[in-house]
């Protein structure tokens, strides 16, 4: 297991995170959870001794039990990883139930690190921009809650490029902590973020880690075209994520993906996360599963390397429209190449024009 700094900051961690959404039951998650203490211990201890050091949970997985089962079974263990959870999603009908406000960053904080059994958190991530709290506000409030010893460091999830840019350089303006790291959805159906989130990461120092790289369930293998969903899956249970715009397309997808596997002998999700970890700008990505023999599979993708004709199959075959003002800088401003974008435009080149990276006039 590979291990990466999280992006400006002196922080190393697996480029592989556990995700513990599927530990303990409740909160209306019921469909993708219910593991237990024994099957969760299990689960970690399998994650730690392939080298994985960074584990995620949040305030709301499960209505909080998350990280109460995970509270239970960190034991001995919390010194050897690095732990996350996050806050902002509402908790409660209260109208101060919810945001990255001051008062409800640190009520969560104090839960969370109650049910977690822990005095401190290593990364806080703020689970979605609060578009009525000040800026300000939420970042003097993470400094806070790092001087008195209750965070590490804190980082953003589900934010737009210009959220995070504007987080980051309000933090450095005021002298404060800023983000290292961000949390967002991506997989090979869904590369929304190549367009501005991963460039403006990259341009700050901020770490990008996808989360449920195998498109909650979508990708697993078992969503097929014409072919009922089985009951036992998050997709077979009419969970409502992730929201799919074109259906032919995943399907297509999803059977480019079983090709590939076929030939490599391998599994599918183990060609979606193997894929992910080559991708430009990527630090690594949180896999869960509700199941062991899933997760050791997952697991033995971070040791899986993809043959790079398969990876361009992979790419060109999910390659997403270059919508305006990227046409537009393909065509007209490549004389002065963004480095944060160059392979991101590359590939828009070759789906677009036809053009191979040589032929734009983008000097390396």
């Amino acid at each position: 297991m590979d291990h990466i700094r999280l992006g400006d900051s002196g922080l190393y961690v697996s480029r592989l995170a556990l995700g513990t959404i599927p530990f303990g039951s409740g909160g209306g998650m019921e469909e993708i959870a219910g593991l237990d203490d024994a099957a969760a211990t299990r689960q970690l201890e399998t994650a730690l001794e392939r080298g994985v050091n960074f584990v995620d949970t949040a305030n709301i997985y499960n209505g909080g039990d998350s990280e109460k089962v995970l509270g239970r079974i960190l034991g001995r263990h919390r010194e050897e990883i690095v732990l996350t959870s996050k806050a902002r999603t509402a908790v409660g009908d209260g109208p101060n139930d919810s945001g990255a406000s001051r008062l409800h960053l640190t009520r969560a904080v104090e839960d969370s690190l109650r049910r977690l059994d822990t005095d401190h958190l290593d990364l806080l991530y703020l689970h979605q921009w609060d578009g009525q709290t000040p800026i300000r506000e939420t970042i003097e409030t993470m400094a806070q809650l790092i001087r008195a010893g209750k965070i590490r460091y804190w980082g953003v999830s589900n934010y737009s490029g210009w959220q995070l840019a504007k987080t980051v350089y309000e933090a450095r303006m005021a002298g404060l902590p800023a983000p290292i790291a961000q949390q967002v959805y991506y997989t090979p159906e869904a590369r929304e973020i190549e367009y501005e989130i991963i460039p403006a990461a990259r341009d700050l120092g901020v770490a990008t880690f996808g989360w449920s790289p195998l498109g909650e369930g979508l990708l697993n293998g078992k969503v097929r075209r014409g072919r009922p969903t089985p009951s036992d899956t998050r997709q077979g249970t009419g969970w409502p994520e992730p929201h799919v715009t074109d259906w032919d397309r995943a399907y297509d997808l999803i059977e480019l993906f079983d090709e590939i596997a076929q030939e490599l002998g391998w599994s599918i999700p183990q060609v979606v996360i193997s894929w992910i970890l080559g991708r430009p700008g990527v630090a690594g990505t949180v896999i869960a599963a509700r199941r062991q023999e899933h997760l050791e599979q997952d697991l033995d993708a971070a040791e899986l390397h993809l043959p790079q004709e398969a990876r361009d199959r992979i790419t060109r075959a999910s390659q997403l429209p270059a919508y305006y003002p990227l046409w537009h800088r393909l065509m007209n401003g490549q004389d002065r190449p963004e480095p944060t974008e160059k392979e991101f435009f590359a590939e828009q080149r070759e789906h677009v024009f036809g053009a191979s990276d040589g032929a734009s006039g983008d000097d390396d």
